[in-house]
């Protein structure tokens, strides 16, 4: 998989700046100025940096925006990036700062001229999220050069370094899912997937992989009937981890359909390539169980995610079936590209059975009304729990993860009525994510505190963002893990 880019933390060196190669970044305040690494780089290159921070021009730069002097006189440098960060600055503003540092690919190596600032450690944390590259299948020579490794100058490395430790593991949890979110189904299979779960094994996580005929004898027939199609066979992974002593788990489940064309319910052709990302709810609970994992969480968190993979056959599920899930309940099969509510109504199912979880969130591309309604600067967060959804809001915002909580209710559950089974798996174009919602709060426990999110329209985008290219972002891997830190986490 790919790593996040190593990030060193070095002791300040005035003496050492000149003949620093490549891009250096150096953050200005606007109150006090340049700090001694500054005012070491304005002397070298005769005064230019100073002209720059009195310029007008800088002064009307929002903080965290950056202006880059190219080739500067006096120094090895390629150039020099001046970003306008104040001292008494937050963790997200710093942290975006971090992502607004300019990356040069090849051999030019990059130094972050932080000095004393009390947020060296987000700035870094923004910058190792920002460097992601998913380039496995290009062959190219520029494609296949790697991103020189960066170090941050500081006046106190190692008390840096171990603040920097949590963000770094989080960080992997970010590009674990980005790297499975990206993969081409004809890689990324279930059985791929299922290995490469099993394999976090060795950074602590205890992984149980379940086959076929297991879920068969469990009776989870509405996930069995997504995948009877394909010759992948179809499983469930629990994840889980021990961090926090005899308390019940907090559980994270995800959709895990490796390609979606449909079923028979066929997909139309134009756009049917991003389906390889419909496997996103999953990732991100496998890239939050990581962090987790690597930054030895003091939590008890379950992670269940269910893969299929969605296919035409001669076998395959129709439209009009009627399947038992493992709650008892008979579904109406409406739609056969109505398919990942089917795989979590026996997963959510199963995780409250197996674990009794204090709580439990869902996460799945699971409609197109969400991004119809919210676009792609927003998750959809429905859920029956007040407390649970305000504290995973709070969790969304300080991490910059964009979500919006939408309506639920006993109103919507007659758009889902069906006339010869108990429920059916899809109601028509109006309030799609809602009444998708709805479905799947029928298999959440009255008492269970639960959240649905909805990722179709932040797993993965045609456009940069702040913290990753385009492609799959790792949107919620953040949000969670913040999520447990402060709600779980003694």
């Amino acid at each position: 998989m790919t790593s996040p880019l190593a990030i060193s933390f070095v002791p300040a060196d005035l003496d050492a700046i000149a003949g620093l190669t490549g891009k250096l970044t150096v953050f200005v305040t606007a109150e006090k100025g340049m700090d001694p690494l500054g005012r070491r780089v304005n002397r070298l290159c005769k005064g230019a940096l100073k002209r720059l921070v009195e310029s007008e021009r800088f002064s009307k730069a929002k903080e965290g925006d950056g202006i880059t002097l190219s080739w500067p006189l006096g120094m090895s440098a390629v150039a020099v990036q001046v970003i306008k960060l104040e001292k008494r600055t937050s963790d997200l503003t710093a942290r975006k700062a971090g992502t607004a540092i300019s990356l040069f690919k090849g051999t030019d190596a990059i130094t972050v001229l932080a000095g004393s600032h009390a947020k060296a450690a987000q700035i870094a944390y923004g910058l190792a999220l920002r460097t992601y590259d998913f380039n496995l299948y290009k062959t190219s020579e520029a494609a296949q050069t790697p991103q020189q490794p960066a170090s941050v100058m500081v006046t106190k490395p190692e008390e840096v370094s171990a603040e920097a430790t949590d963000g770094a593991a989080v960080a992997e949890g970010v590009f674990f899912t980005r790297d499975l979110v990206n993969e081409p189904a004809n890689v990324l299979t279930t059985t791929d997937f299922a290995a490469r779960l099993a394999a976090m094994q060795e950074i602590g996580l205890d992984v149980t992989i379940l086959e076929e005929a297991e879920l068969e004898k469990l009776g989870m027939r509405a996930l069995l009937g997504v995948g009877q199609g394909s010759e992948a066979p179809s499983k469930v992974v629990v994840m889980k981890w021990n961090g926090g002593g005899d308390e019940a788990p907090f559980a994270l489940v995800g959709k895990g359909v490796v390609f979606d064309t449909g079923g028979i319910s066929l997909k139309p052709a134009g756009g049917m390539e991003d389906m390889t990302m419909d496997m996103g709810g999953a990732g991100v609970v496998s890239g939050v169980m990581r962090a987790l994992a690597l930054r030895k969480a003091k939590a008890n968190v379950v992670g269940v995610v269910g893969l299929v993979e969605n296919m035409p056959d001669g076998k395959a599920q129709r439209p009009g079936d009627v399947v038992k899930s493992m709650k008892g309940d008979t579904i109406e099969v409406i739609n056969t590209d109505a398919e990942g509510r089917l795989v979590l109504a026996d997963v959510l199912w199963y995780t409250q059975e197996e674990f009794k979880p204090t709580g439990m969130i869902n996460l799945a591309t699971l409609t197109g009304a969400i991004i119809i309604g919210l676009g792609h600067h927003n998750a959809g967060v429905f859920s029956n729990n007040d407390g649970l959804a305000d504290a995973f809001l709070s969790a969304a915002k300080a991490e910059d993860e964009g979500a919006w909580r939408m309506p639920m209710g006993p109103d919507y559950d007659k758009q889902i009525e069906s006339k010869i089974a108990d429920i059916r798996n899809a109601a028509g174009r109006e309030a799609g994510s809602v009444t998708a919602a709805q479905f799947l709060g029928r298999f959440v426990k009255s008492d269970m505190p639960w959240i649905h999110l909805d990722i179709a329209g932040v797993a993965s985008l045609k456009t940069p963002s702040t913290y990753a290219p385009k492609g799959a972002t790792g949107w919620g891997v953040r949000a969670l893990d913040r999520l447990i830190r402060d709600k779980y986490e003694g």
